[in-house]
């Protein structure tokens, strides 16, 4: 992958983490019934790659070894 592409998933990945723990923030609601999708979960997944996008971003740029 290029740099541009790099950029642009990882920041995806960024805002989809900062909605999810949004959401996930929330407090619930009993009389709309149970959340059926785990925003806690989606959060960490997307931070985690998002992580990981910024690291490979750096090896691409040539700041890291490889």
């Amino acid at each position: 992958m290029d740099l541009r592409m790099t950029l642009a998933l990882g920041a995806g990945f960024a805002v989809v983490a900062a909605f999810a723990g949004w959401r996930g923030a929330r407090p619930p609601n009993p009389m709309k019934g149970p959340r059926l999708i785990p925003w806690r979960a989606i959060m960490v997944f997307a931070a985690a790659a998002a992580v990981l996008l910024v690291v490979q971003a750096e090896r691409v740029a040539g700041f890291g070894p490889g």
